[in-house]
């Protein structure tokens, strides 16, 4: 890892992975392959200097998350945690994307 190279929180993937997750992906909890760390996924250490995205485990640096659009088609490797848990509520209730409850 390039310790020159800055990186943003988490949260900074929040408008890429709403591609492809219904969920905010940034308020949902994984935990490190490597360290074992469960964390917000909105605490990771974000990479956009590459092409797409590279999430790091904040605590030892570990690659969680590589995000990327090829062609037009969109790759996601999540190797680096052994899980990744989403609250289901919100999408429950239809608040998916937004966040806010549906208007009546």
């Amino acid at each position: 890892m390039n310790a020159s190279m800055n990186y943003l929180d988490g949260n900074a993937a929040a408008g890429e992975l709403s591609r492809i997750f219904a969920a905010d992906i940034t308020s949902a909890e994984g935990k490190c392959a490597n360290c074992g760390a469960k964390k917000s996924f909105a605490e990771a250490h974000l990479y956009m200097q590459c092409p797409g995205l590279v999430a790091r485990c904040a605590l030892c640096g570990h690659v969680l998350l590589r995000f990327t659009n090829v062609r037009g088609r969109l790759f996601l490797d999540l190797r680096g945690m052994t899980y990744l848990s989403v609250d289901a509520a919100p999408l429950m209730r239809g608040e998916a994307r937004s966040g806010h409850a549906p208007k009546e």
